[in-house]
């Protein structure tokens, strides 16, 4: 628990989050028990894979993004049944529930699991199944799923994604909310990927992210904007090296998913003081906080908000500017954003007129 006095106020704050993957919620612990569960024999010749605690201890030293990828697409096949997908989406929303979250979005790789044999129909019908059961026990939370490329993947790969998740008529349904793109991000201009992204947008599909501003310069930000036509950057913290990118995006109301403790854990930044948080105020740069894969950052939601508040001595206002920019710029109806945002103004009413409890 952060020693800052508003630490009340923050876990009172309804929240949203639009940058975690499902598959980065997996514990050490699950991992091995649906090893075993589904007969998968994880590599010997790694002594990190001894235990869930060996593992776990693995994790707090990660040299990089592409040495956690390693690990991620280890916990990856493990998965294989819709209940494992059921069991990682609606255990992490218990979580976030718990922690004032009111609308999720989740990020999940279908590429990865297809080509292990895993359809999109099981992947799908655990999720969906997760988010029925959350309608009835979370009624004030909204959920959202959000399918991505993997991007060192080949791209034929990723059109055929794109072509496979069109016929099944998963965005049509509402089933999916918009489209994303992961992995690593070095060499990887955005202007390679917009054949997939035109793919997307000539099939109406409008809500548009990918990760950029993680690894990359500010100008893969610019790019991925102009060139794919996103309307959100997962990330995104390298824009700050561009004042005239910053306005760019003040303008156009573009949210950025920044992950602070996950830049620290993965070796983006040194510490949170070095993320660009006063840069984005200053410039009124929209931005939400996320964990975008909480199992391996050992962080959750909350502990995000509370090193930013600790780096940075945000006042009310200042977080009310973030809670509201996150509410609008969410993948969800108008009447959800409207209820989220009368919520937030009931916790920000009661907290500037110093009626705060505890």
């Amino acid at each position: 628990m952060c020693k800052s006095v508003l630490h009340a106020f923050l876990h009172e704050l309804p929240k949203c989050e639009h940058h975690v993957h499902i598959e980065g919620t997996l514990s050490p612990e699950v991992l091995f028990s649906l090893a075993e569960q589904n007969g998968i024999q994880l590599t010997s010749d790694d002594p990190a894979l001894a235990s869930p605690d060996t593992l776990r201890r693995r994790y707090e030293n990660f040299a990089s993004l592409d040495d956690f990828l390693h690990y991620f697409f280890i916990g990856c096949s493990v998965l294989l049944t819709s209940s494992d997908f059921e069991l990682l989406t609606y255990s992490h929303l218990e979580k976030l529930h718990a922690q004032e979250v009111r609308h999720v979005e989740f990020s999940f790789d279908p590429q990865v699991h297809v080509a292990r044999g895993v359809s999109y129909e099981t992947i799908v019908s655990g999720l969906t199944t997760a988010r029925t059961r959350a309608a009835h026990d979370f009624p004030d939370m909204s959920i959202a799923f959000i399918p991505c490329l993997v991007r060192h993947l080949p791209k034929n790969s990723a059109l055929e994604l794109v072509s496979d998740l069109l016929d099944l008529g998963y965005f049509a349904d509402g089933t999916l909310a918009g489209f994303g793109m992961t992995s690593t991000e070095i060499g990887m201009h955005p202007s390679g990927f917009s054949t997939v992204y035109k793919a997307l947008r000539e099939a109406g599909i409008e809500r548009l992210t990918a990760h950029y501003g993680e690894e990359g310069p500010a100008e893969y930000v610019e790019a991925a904007i102009s060139d794919l036509g996103l309307t959100r950057i997962d990330h995104g913290r390298r824009a700050s090296e561009d004042a005239a990118l910053l306005g760019r995006l003040a303008g156009a109301g573009t949210m950025l998913t920044m992950c602070p403790i996950s830049n620290v854990v993965l070796k983006g930044v040194g510490s949170i003081r070095d993320l660009p948080v006063r840069d984005f105020l200053t410039a009124g740069v929209r931005f939400s906080i996320n964990t975008d894969d909480p199992a391996y950052c050992g962080a959750g939601l909350l502990d995000n908000y509370c090193a930013i508040q600790e780096a940075f001595d945000l006042s009310i206002e200042e977080w009310e500017f973030i809670a509201s920019g996150a509410i609008e710029g969410s993948w969800c109806s108008q009447d959800r954003k409207q209820y989220l945002k009368t919520m937030l103004n009931l916790v920000v009413g009661k907290w500037k007129n110093g009626r705060q409890e505890g």
